[in-house]
This record gives structure tokens, sequence and C-alpha cells, in this order.
């Protein structure tokens, strides 16, 4: 606790200085974050298959190339994002002027996850960054190795009065929840999201969760079904289905569910091939507890495709399975690994109502090349974000704010969403001293006849 409390002042005192204000300071520092990143590309990459079998490709996709993509992004328009805003000042006002002006909220605590360890670091990081804070980053303890070189690409460049990262486990996470941040960014389970919440409510430290949940795949029988199933399997088994905004699970129109389940049985064998378990590029299991939890999910399913399973590798191969019933286990909880179930439904309408019974998901996925079924779903449902005839996609862009709603999250970020959520907008009137009409002062008299009008 001492350390904790000792860090803190440091970076108080350090942001007292209000060198984390100027603008050309901050550019200044995102450069040297997205130097420090390149250094250690090799690093960072064998750190990423260490800890969750990643392959280059995929490592540089969905980890490197996105932070890189963000900080160029922020770089490029800072100065747009955190310049001053006139806005519009109501006639009864006059005269006066009225602006916005954006300020960095001071000592951040970035809390991040085991399954994409650099990116759910260092792109929230990049914008506590363009905002004007210092921050404290938490990486997981599931991903050590990943942990580590985070620890080194930081610690290369930057002092810990500004930018530091601090590493253990559970007991590490309730120390720093004991002290007073000014704001608090998580990535992470629903479960945990409400304890962060609990204990910054007690600060009333304002908060941004990026939780998780059910994500639903719907499928329409007017949809692409052999590009629906390519697209499906992608973005499910993409980190071994260990992605917050993968497709849990699959509603597939009835007239097409066996086409359908045969196309995604068909795209597994060509991406990852007949023997998935020992292909080298399919990643791995975070820990044992996580293996054992997803056996237990698949236990008594019908498998309609994969379900082998390697403990000695923590590797589950691709599968797809045929849920019983829609209140069996696999369908309560959030998967967050490589098994998708695939349930059928008649109509939009029926599917529709099974998404809006559960909790609002982080993500969904729409298939159809149908105006109508695309304009139902997407009016009468609710969720953080998502595709239209794909998946996952629609976070990979600095031009749009991910986030989720209701249990799957609150607050957003990316591009300018990332500045907007580490920034306070403080709105200013400034009135002028040349005229002071008389009308808002006491005694009031007759006043409000004139005052209706006015309004």
């Amino acid at each position: 606790m001492e350390d904790v409390t000792v860090l803190l002042n440091s970076q108080r005192r350090f942001y007292g200085t209000g060198k984390t204000r100027d603008i050309d300071f901050r550019i200044r520092q995102l450069v040297r974050l997205r130097e420090s990143i390149i250094k250690n590309e090799a690093d960072i990459m064998g750190a990423l298959k260490k800890d969750l079998n990643k392959a280059p490709f995929e490592a540089y996709a969905t980890e490197i190339g996105m932070v890189l993509e963000e900080i160029n992004y922020l770089i490029k328009n800072i100065k747009m994002l955190a310049g001053t805003k006139k806005v519009r000042t109501p006639v009864t006002h006059f005269p006066s002027a009225s602006r916005i002006y954006k300020e960095p909220y001071g000592i951040v605590l970035i809390m991040a996850p085991w399954n994409y360890p650099l990116q759910l670091s260092l792109a929230p990081l990049a914008g506590a960054i363009a905002a004007g804070n210092c921050m404290i980053l938490k990486p997981s303890e599931y991903a050590p190795c990943s942990s580590k070189v985070i620890g080194k690409v930081i610690w290369e460049v930057f002092p810990e009065k500004y930018i530091a990262v601090v590493e253990g486990g559970m007991e590490v996470n309730q120390r720093l929840l004991q002290n007073k941040f000014d704001y608090i960014f998580f990535t992470g389970s629903v479960s945990v999201g409400r304890i962060i919440m609990a204990e910054a409510a007690k600060h009333l430290t304002p908060v941004t969760l990026e939780l998780g949940g059910k994500s639903p795949c719907i499928v329409d029988e007017t949809a692409n079904i052999a590009l629906a199933a390519k697209r499906i399997v992608w973005g499910k088994y993409l980190n071994a289905g260990q992605t917050c905004v993968a497709p849990d699970y699959v509603l597939v129109q009835e007239k097409v569910k066996d086409a359908l389940i045969k196309e995604l049985n068909r795209y597994i064998r060509k991406f990852y091939g007949k023997d998935s378990v020992h292909n080298e590029e399919y990643p791995k299991i975070i820990n044992e507890r996580h293996f054992d939890r997803l056996l237990s999910l698949m236990k008594n399913e019908k498998v309609k495709g994969g379900g082998n399973y390697s403990r000695k590798l923590l590797k589950i191969e691709p599968t797809v399975l045929e849920p019983e019933n829609i209140d069996s286990p696999i369908m309560q909880e959030e998967i967050f690994g490589p098994l998708l179930p695939v349930l059928a439904y008649e109509n939009v309408e029926e599917a529709a109502v099974f998404v809006n019974s559960r909790p609002k998901p982080l993500a969904l996925y729409l298939f159809t090349t149908s105006k109508r079924n695309e304009r139902f779903i997407m009016k009468n449902t609710s969720f953080g974000g998502g595709c239209i005839n794909d998946t996952i996609v629609h976070l990979a862009t600095s031009h749009m704010g991910f986030g989720g709603v209701g249990e799957s999250g609150m607050g957003s970020y990316h591009g300018k969403e990332s500045f907007s959520t580490f920034s306070h907008s403080k709105s200013v009137l400034k009135k002028s001293n040349l005229l002071d009409i008389p009308l808002r002062y006491p005694p009031y008299k007759k006043k409000i006849k004139l005052l209706r009008k006015i309004l």
C-alpha cells in the first residue's frame, strides 16, 4: 500500500507541474510510445506466442498493428481534438459567448485483461496520453510474458512519475482500488466489472467498463451462407475464441441451419486443418482453469463438428455444438473459447425476442441480404456495436467508438472517443461587461410576461 501511495503522490506532483497539459508534450510522448513498440516488436511477438500461442500474423493484426494505428490517429488529430470549441449561446444570455474546454482528468488507472494483452493495455493508454493525464497501467497476471514486455515498452521511455506499470495478481488490484484515482478504465469480465464499479463509487471516481457477454450472430435464409460461415469461423476462432466480441452463439433460420453447419465445418478444416490441436498457428487456452471450464461447458452437448482437445497443449479444437436446450450451461454464461452453439429460429421477430430476453450484448452480428430484416434488427435490438455481414472488424477502426451497453459495459474508446473518454469537457460562458440587462434581477414585479416572450 505504501508503494502505491508513494507512486500516486509522485504522479500527482508531476501532474501538478502542468507539463502533461502541453499539446506538444503529449505528441512527443505518443511518438516515443510508438517508437518503443516498434523497437520491441520481436519481444512482443515472442511474449504473445508464449502466453497464447499467437501466430505472428495474428499478433500483428490484432495487437501491434491496431495500437500503432490508434497512436497515429491521435498524433494526427490531437490538436483538433484538444481545441477549444465555440458553441451557440441562448439569446437570454446576451451579450456573451460559450466555449467548451477539454481538460485531462488527472491520474488514470488502466486495468487490462489477458486475452489481447498489448492492444487492451496500450490502446487506452494512448488515449489517456493524448488527453494529458498521468497513468498507472495494470496488465493481467494471467499473461506474464506479455505483462513483462509491456513493462519494458513503458519503462524504457517513460518515468514512473508520468506512466507506471504495476504488475501482480488480485492482491495488487485490491491495493490499487483502495486508492483514489481521477478515472478508472477497466477491460474484463462482468463479474469483476461490478467489483471495479463498487470500489470506484467509494471515491466517486468515473469509470469506463469494457466488459462482454453473450454476443449473438443472426443468420437468415437470405444470407450468403458460405460467406457467412467463412466470416463467422474467422471471428469466432480468432485467438481460440478468447475475444470479448467473438460471436458467442449463432441463431440461424431453420431452413438453412444444416447448410450453415456444413459450411462452418468446411471452413474450420480449411483454416485450421484436420488436426487443429497440433496446428502451430492455432492459439491455446490461457490456463488450465479456463481449459477445464470450457470442457465442462461442452459436456453433454451435441457435437456437430470438432470436440477434440489436448490438455498438454491447452488446446481445444474449433467446435460446433447443438445445445440440448436454451437453458443448458453453455447458453448461460459467456463462453470465451472455441465452442460455438448453433440454435434455430423461425422468423426474425423470434430471433429479436430471444436476444432481447438476455442481458444486452457487447456485439451483435447479422448476416442477411434483406433490407427489411436489417432494419428490424437494428431498430429492435440493443447492443454495444456490431457488423452486418461480417464479424469483429467494427472495433478495428479509429473512426468509430467501441463500447458496451447495459451489462456489457459503459463508455467507449478508440480514436476521437478515446480522447473524449479521458478528458473532461469544461463548459464556460463568458459574459460581456459592456451591457447588463436588468431583466433577471429583483424586484421581479411584472417581468414574467416579458420573460415568457423571450423564452
